[in-house]
């Protein structure tokens, strides 16, 4: 279940690119908190330590600032071009006792049996969405495919959740497939089982009880 990060974090007195430039640069990370009808604050979090908690899955923070600590669930990240570093957070205030509507990462667990048979095993969605107690996150959710033959897939609706967490994503989202695969056939192949085209004989024809009109004498 969820475990809440500690943060220190400090308030952003300027704003703007420059100043968010500045502080990526000192190794903070501009994020904004808001909600529970309180004015939103900018503030400024240690990259690092923002980011070793990311890589745990933590997601709900405790921050400690201005002499006050503040609960709040990570509801937006936003990443440079590359896709590679955290750039802005966006961070709502919770309580122990709200209910949240969260996506949360699955982990295909286990060798499905249809490996056995000549299947491959293809995931097709990385997170199902849920709702729960802020307290009561999953890190992530296990989906079994030990028992998927050839042939078969896993949705969101076969996946049995923790207790207390409801599965908002439609039940019919597929999540994983086991196939055979199918080599594609080289050209010789293709050429071999295409039917050869008839021959056609194109004649002269010449109509039925007629003859051939004589040449005109000049």
């Amino acid at each position: 279940m969820e475990k809440t990060l500690q943060l220190e974090a400090q308030v952003r007195r300027g704003s703007g690119s420059r100043e968010a430039t500045r502080l990526r640069q000192q190794g903070r990370v501009p994020a904004i908190v808001y909600g529970h009808q309180k004015d939103p604050v900018a503030i400024s979090l240690d990259a690092h330590d923002l980011v070793e908690g990311l890589h745990h899955g933590q997601r709900l923070i405790d921050l400690n600032f201005d002499g006050k600590t503040e609960k709040t669930l990570i509801k937006d990240l936003q990443y440079d071009h590359l896709g590679k570093s955290v750039i802005h957070v966006d961070l709502i205030r919770v309580s122990v006792t709200d209910t949240v509507k969260v996506a949360v990462p699955i982990e295909l667990k286990g060798t499905a049996k249809g490996s056995h048979e000549g299947g491959i095993v293809e995931a097709h969605a990385d997170h199902v969405e849920v709702e729960c107690l802020v307290t009561a996150i999953p890190h992530v959710i296990g989906v079994s495919i030990k028992e998927m033959g050839v042939g078969e897939s896993i949705h969101a609706g076969d996946v049995a959740l923790p207790e207390g967490v409801k599965l908002t994503s439609s039940p019919e989202l597929l999540l994983a497939t086991c196939h055979v695969v199918v080599e594609a056939k080289t050209t010789e192949e293709v050429e071999e089982e295409t039917p050869a085209a008839p021959e056609v004989i194109r004649e002269a024809k010449k109509a039925e009880g007629t003859e051939e009109a004589p040449e005109k004498q000049p």
